[in-house]
């Protein structure tokens, strides 16, 4: 059967109340993160002996920090959270598609267009957090005031290509493994699984390293960066035989 959307799959309706079939796949996603968080940090450990989940957790928050630390050149603290979230939701989302039966909620247009408007929200958040209302509504400004009309409109405009863009490849990723089980049925199916999950890391890699860069050009100041000293500074000094004062 061939759908649109996972909306199409199932429907129902209470008054103004309606439940598809992707908001089911999302409540879904929720409950594994809300799970798997809870399994990884409820026995965490600062000492040699660390669990499988404490390790997995620690390589994750670690290579999502690095990532945006490289991408802002800032602290990365504040913004793990929101970014670590978008991606994690978007890999669980797609990874789960090699699952029979399992149709993944990043394949729907509504579910891509709410991720994307949690960025077009969050950037101006983060831009105020960081630089006050009127530092941040003057980059609308730069680099002169007739240029405000098309800074919104580019707001605007990279808010939909962010929707359209993670939509229309899981869709498409869709509908190539279709036409390979089409041509060749036999092994198509392990052909199209790594495809599958491939195509859903690398998405969900882009969408949030492009809504962290949003985020960046809103956050820093011109001309300004508040990248800190690597960590393994003082380490070297310590390999040098130089005392390392706490």
């Amino acid at each position: 059967m061939d759908y649109i959307s996972t909306d199409e799959l199932f429907r129902r309706e209470w008054g103004i109340v309606s439940i598809n079939a992707t908001i089911i796949y999302t409540w879904i996603v929720m409950v594994l993160m809300v799970v798997g968080s809870w399994l990884g940090t409820r026995r965490l450990s600062s000492g040699p002996r660390m669990s499988r989940w404490q390790n997995l957790l620690e390589v994750v928050v670690g290579t999502i920090s690095k990532q945006i630390r490289e991408v802002s050149g800032q602290k990365p603290d504040p913004y793990i959270p929101f970014i670590g979230t978008l991606f994690l939701f978007i890999v669980i989302c797609n990874l789960l598609s090699v699952v029979p039966g399992w149709f993944t909620p990043t394949g729907s247009f509504s579910t891509t267009t709410a991720l994307a408007i949690c960025v077009f929200l969050a950037v101006p958040m983060f831009g105020i957090q960081k630089l006050g209302p009127l530092g941040y509504l003057k980059q609308y400004l730069r680099p002169t005031p007739l240029m405000a009309p098309f800074n919104i409109i580019g707001e605007i405009s990279r808010t939909l290509a962010l929707a359209v863009r993670l939509f229309g490849n899981v869709m498409s990723g869709t509908k190539i493994a279709a036409i390979l089980l089409w041509i060749a049925p036999l092994f198509a199916p392990v052909l199209a699984h790594a495809l599958g999950l491939l195509t859903g890391v690398i998405q969900a890699y882009i969408f949030a390293i492009l809504a962290m860069v949003y985020i960046a050009s809103a956050t820093k100041a011109a001309g300004t960066t508040e990248e800190e000293p690597p960590e393994s500074d003082s380490l070297q000094t310590s390999e040098k035989g130089e005392p390392a004062h706490g």
